[in-house]
């Protein structure tokens, strides 16, 4: 492969995470549960984990819930906490977050009677956090806001102190998806941090950071009430059940402990990269348009939409020539119609149809960045009937 830019679907696997799993492999596999000796050293990889995770975003241990990824860590923050509020009435989410949250909402509406609200977004898919919202939050009946970091699709990153003073002026829970900026920002939990103190929980999910598939967390900054949504075992305190998965876990936070090592300088550079790329697809191909907010992005992430192409013939071109890029959120991956995101931003359905995400797990060197450029023009101009047949 040419070079990977699918990172926002998944880091591929840190070395460090590789190794952590072997090595636990490596000692036969057993259950965390258990009593025996063999037992007892799972549940001290377990433990080990836990300590690494809380300490990395600021956190007790006990606050940390192992699950099966971001979107059970999603379900269980969001469905879990509103289901232990027993007389819940409202919950806010936005048009633009990860179908995990808006399936949360849906179900809490569809089968609890909760009803759903909807914080509007501008035109870079940013959250308009404004007098109206301040009003909807003065009525009372808000109990949990639901919403995301960064977005998936389009890159652009939400001013999360604004949010934590909304929540914490009108005493609303704040549930946030970080799933995607966590494993690319410097997040914690702490006081004076960004996003801080004053969130109720908190979404992340091993491979997003470099760790396997299949593993996640919901992190609990101080004790809150939770209705578990997964039944029959005590695993996670009653939380959580199910056997846990040791190797997952090992993984997930040695590939933490590596993103905190590196995540500033590594922003920087692929904030450059990502700059560059921008930049040259703008002024190379005709009708080029980024998506999402100009400056408050993942520093990875470059999203475009493309006048006269489908994102998918795109796609398939750059593919052939080795380059694995998206169209947006893989949980969106072969659905049809536009993407919800783009449409709620504004985009018109031909428009939304052409979206291309790059999301870079290190930096574009220069001759891969001219390539894309290259391939991606051609495409359009073909399409637009100006090019080579």
């Amino acid at each position: 492969m040419a070079a990977y830019l699918d990172a926002s679907a998944t880091a591929p696997l840190h070395p460090a995470a590789q190794q952590a799993m072997l090595r636990v492999w490596s000692q036969g596999q057993a259950n965390a549960s258990s009593l025996h000796s063999a037992g007892a050293r799972a549940a001290q990889e377990v433990d080990a984990a836990r300590e690494l995770i809380a300490s990395a975003f600021g956190i007790h241990p006990g606050g940390v819930i192992f699950t099966s990824g971001g979107t059970e860590a999603n379900n269980l923050g969001i469905i879990g906490q509103v289901l232990a509020m027993r007389s819940a009435q409202k919950v806010l989410t936005s048009q633009v977050e990860h179908s995990s949250v808006l399936a949360s909402c849906a179900y809490l509406n569809r089968f609890h009677g909760v009803q759903v609200g909807y914080v509007p977004v501008d035109a870079t898919g940013r959250f308009v956090l404004d007098a109206a919202l301040e009003a909807e939050l003065a009525t009372g009946q808000v109990n949990l806001m639901a919403l995301g970091l960064a977005n998936a699709e389009v890159g652009s990153v939400n001013d999360a102190h604004r949010l934590l003073e909304l929540a914490g002026e009108h005493r609303v829970s704040l549930h946030l998806d970080a799933v995607q900026a966590a494993a690319q920002l410097p997040v914690s939990l702490k006081a004076g941090a960004w996003p801080g103190e004053g969130v109720t929980s908190m979404a992340i999910a091993s491979h997003k950071f470099g760790g396997p598939q299949g593993v996640g967390a919901l992190l609990l900054p101080r004790p809150v009430p939770l209705e578990p949504t997964m039944h029959g075992g005590s695993q996670e305190g009653g939380l959580r059940a199910g056997t846990l998965n040791v190797a997952g876990i090992a993984g997930f936070a040695a590939a933490v402990g590596a993103h905190l090592a590196s995540v500033g300088s590594k922003a920087v550079a692929l904030l450059r990269s990502k700059d560059e790329l921008v930049q040259a697809m703008l002024r190379e191909v005709p009708g080029a348009q980024l998506t999402g907010h100009a400056s408050e992005r993942l520093p990875g992430h470059a999203s475009f939409v493309f006048e006269g192409v489908s994102g998918e013939s795109l796609l398939v071109a750059l593919d052939a020539a080795g380059y694995a890029a998206s169209s947006g959120s893989a949980c969106r991956a072969g659905s049809q119609g536009p993407s919800p995101v783009l449409t709620a931003m504004g985009f018109d359905e031909d428009l939304a149809l052409s979206a291309l995400r790059f999301s870079l797990a290190e930096p574009l060197a220069a001759e891969d960045r001219q390539r894309i450029v290259g391939i991606i023009k051609d495409e359009v101009a073909r399409a637009q009937g100006t090019g080579p047949r």
